[in-house]
């Protein structure tokens, strides 16, 4: 979807400053967002893409002045409310007051959490052979879906050469809208500096991108 979050190429926001030494969690409550959230994750509550595109729905003035954590908060509750897995009288009361949802994977004990925080696999079979190659060179498609998609949005319409194929891979935009898993291919696409942004960019600035192959068409 077209949102405030996707950012890459936008102007105005100043500079980004990073901050040294940043720990992990600046309070202790956005560590607990972390675990709510992989939690019911690893439960069966919603998969990896589903979470991302409900933080990437969060309104433009939400998502501008919230944290990165609450972001994942707000975007958490709700989910679990769309879902059924918790209401809007529970997070008005502080704590359940409806019967909960039954979790698709039941409850996990201390002896879960190693496996749990093992990092998915989302490597498939391939349905297909392969469109592209290295060498190829490709256009972003000019899309722009309602839902959640990683094609950024200052590539669509631009020209790039195809770096590595990296096999196929559960695909977000379907995944997400918990429409099935519908593996694709995935490439590394590279693009000049000046394709993107121009005659008067830096001609020494490539960027790459991780692109699935229905984003992508022959140049």
């Amino acid at each position: 979807m077209n949102g405030v979050h996707d950012m890459g190429g936008m102007d105005g926001f100043g500079k980004v400053e990073p901050e040294a030494n940043e720990p992990m969690f600046h309070t202790e409550w956005e560590a607990r967002v972390l675990a709510m959230v992989r939690a019911m994750g690893a439960a069966g509550a919603f998969n990896i893409d589903t979470s991302r595109f409900y933080r990437e729905t969060l309104p433009p003035p939400v998502y501008l002045s919230s944290s990165y954590y609450k972001k994942w908060f707000l975007g958490l509750e709700d989910l679990l409310i769309d879902k059924g897995y918790i209401a809007a009288r529970d997070v008005a009361a502080g704590h359940a007051v409806e019967p909960a949802k039954p979790l698709k994977h039941g409850k996990f004990t201390l002896d879960d959490i190693e496996r749990i925080m093992v990092r998915g696999r989302f490597g498939r079979a391939a349905p297909a052979p392969a469109k592209f190659k290295a060498g190829d060179r490709v256009r972003a498609r000019n899309i722009h879906p309602a839902t959640h998609t990683r094609l950024p949005r200052y590539v669509r319409g631009h020209v790039g050469v195809v770096e590595r194929d990296h096999g196929c891979h559960v695909f977000p935009d379907s995944a997400a809208m918990e429409a099935g898993e519908n593996p694709q291919w995935l490439y590394t696409v590279v693009f000049d500096g000046a394709e993107l942004w121009g005659p008067d960019a830096d001609p020494t600035v490539k960027i790459s991108i991780e692109a699935f192959e229905p984003y992508l068409e022959t140049a």
